[in-house]
This record gives structure tokens, C-alpha cells and sequence, in this order.
């Protein structure tokens, strides 16, 4: 695990130095809204996403040169979706990532508007960024990919799920169902674009590789459950136990603390095997998968 925070660190350093590059100067017009979206963007966050873009491209032989673009994509699509998700139409926080949520350190209407265009940027690095060396077929599978990962079928509908189930108590199928949509769906999209952006990939690898990110998926959900219930604010960076004042369906609250716990580790133990056909070349997806379920924050 020590070669894996030497890598997190400096794909960390990377994907801020990728996501600085490509995000509008705070000077240029408009510039709250700029300022808005670079407030939101940079110096914060796991970047777990661009990570397993970066790693899946490490398993796959690929250089991060050509993953920088992919990666960006995927971040602006997580930081648009955290932006609005804290809004007070949705689940009203003051906190993200350590600092005041986008809509107060600005306001609401700079925050849906900075969700928006990030949302924007993400498709127009697919289609236009030169770092991407796939050709136009390919693009044109990544920005599908994403775009499903994003919408009714993906993100954003697991989110009205989410909504929608507050007060209830879901079946454990009902809340995988979920959390696949809600959380799982843009990780997934994160291994997808890296193995995208390889022309000659194996069907059936692809397929181990898309199995692989689903199980981390929904492991992540489990593990964020779990920190809400025993992490605390500060460590957290946003608000500890808003799941359980909002009265929403989790993990704990569904299986127990023990049982969500044995549920990340079959999640974990479950992706590991789907890369029993990789060499070392795949250690760092291992080791994420791991990493996922142990964090602290």
C-alpha cells in the first residue's frame, strides 16, 4: 500500500495540474462564474475517479498522457453532480470537501449555473481535447459512455431514487439499485473511458474490467455509509450523519455496522477476482479496491 500513496499523491498533483490547465481563468468573462467553477474544482477531494482512469490505464499498458482529458471529464462530471447535490432543493449542505459548499461561498443561482457548465466542459474535452489520441469513433463511444453514466439511466437518476426513497425502507436489491445508478454508474465510467481509449482491447477483458468497477462502485457507496455513521465532520470534509438526520436508506441502517462492513469486503474481494486474468500491471486496481474500502474519509 506504500507504492499506493506515492501514486495517489502524484496522480493527485497530476489531475489538479490537468484540471487547472483546462478550466477558464477566474479573469475571464464571466468571471464569478469562472471563479465559481475553479472554487469548486481545484484544491479538494479524493479524485478517486481520475485515479481508476489513470490506473485502468496502467493495467491496459496505456500512457496518463493520453488519459488527462478522460480524466478531467469524469472530475468535472463528480464536481457538477456534488455542487448540485448540495443545494437546498436537494440534500441542503453547508460543507464539501472541507470548505463552504459552492452555493455559499457564492450563491445559489452561480451554483446551479457552475454545475451546468461543468457538466458542458466534460463533453466538449471528450469530443475536443488534442491529449486524447483515440479517433472519432472512439470519442464518440466515450461521450456515450459518460452520458450514460450521467443521466436518467445513471447518476442522476439514482440521485431521484435517493430523493425518493428518504423515509423509506428499501430492500437490499432496492438500494444496490441505487447506489449502482447514483454512485456506481460515473465509477464505472471512469474504468470504462480508460479502456475506451485503448483501440485493440479484448471484448471479455473490457467486460472483467467493467465488472471490476461496478463491484468498487458500489463498495465506495458502502464505505461512504459506513463513514457517515462512525467518521466525524472534520475528517469527513462534509457533514457527518446527514444520512441518518435526512432519514435516508443505507448500508448500516439496512445490513447493521457488521454486516455493511462484511459487505464492502465480499464487494472488494469480488473486483480483485475479476482481474485474475491481469499481472502486476493491474496491483493498483487491487490496491484501490482496497483502498476504497479502508479510507478514512
Amino acid at each position: 500500500m506504500s507504492n499506493l500513496k506515492a501514486y495517489l499523491t502524484a496522480c493527485q498533483n497530476r489531475v489538479e495540474r490537468a484540471l487547472d490547465a483546462r478550466l477558464p481563468g477566474e479573469n475571464i468573462l464571466p468571471q464569478t462564474l469562472h471563479q465559481a467553477m475553479r472554487y469548486s474544482v481545484l484544491d479538494g477531494g479524493k479524485r478517486t475517479r481520475p485515479l481508476l482512469t489513470y490506473a485502468t490505464g496502467q493495467a491496459l499498458g496505456l500512457s496518463e498522457d493520453v488519459l488527462d482529458a478522460q480524466a478531467c471529464a469524469v472530475e468535472f462530471i463528480h464536481v457538477y453532480s456534488l455542487i448540485h447535490d448540495d443545494l437546498p432543493a436537494m440534500d441542503n449542505d453547508d460543507l464539501r470537501r472541507g470548505k463552504p459548499t459552492c452555493h455559499k461561498a457564492y450563491d445559489e443561482a452561480t451554483a446551479i449555473l457552475a454545475g451546468d457548465a461543468l457538466q458542458a466542459m466534460a463533453f466538449e474535452l471528450l469530443a475536443n481535447d488534442p491529449a486524447i489520441q483515440a479517433g472519432a469513433e472512439a470519442r464518440l463511444k466515450m461521450i456515450a459512455a459518460l452520458t450514460r453514466a450521467s443521466g436518467s439511466q445513471g447518476m442522476v437518476g439514482g440521485q431521484a431514487i435517493d430523493l425518493g426513497s428518504v423515509g423509506r425502507k428499501l430492500t437490499l436489491p432496492e438500494l444496490e439499485n441505487m447506489h449502482i445508478h447514483k454512485t456506481g454508474a460515473l465509477i464505472r465510467a471512469s474504468v470504462n473511458l480508460a479502456a475506451l481509449s485503448k483501440s485493440d482491447l479484448d471484448a471479455d477483458v473490457a467486460k472483467k474490467l467493467d465488472h471490476y468497477a461496478k463491484c468498487i462502485g458500489l463498495s465506495f457507496q458502502v464505505k461512504d455509509d459506513i463513514l457517515d455513521v462512525e467518521s466525524d465532520t472534520a475528517t469527513l470534509g462534509k457533514t457527518q450523519g446527514k444520512d441518518v438526520d435526512n432519514d435516508k436508506p443505507t448500508y448500516p441502517a439496512l445490513l447493521g455496522m457488521a454486516g455493511a462492513k462484511e459487505k464492502a469486503q465480499e464487494l472488494h474481494e469480488q473486483a480483485v477476482a475479476s482481474l485474475a486474468g491481469f499481472g502486476s500491471e493491474a496491483d493498483l486496481l487491487r490496491d484501490l479496491s482496497l483502498y476504497i474500502i479502508e479510507r478514512t474519509h
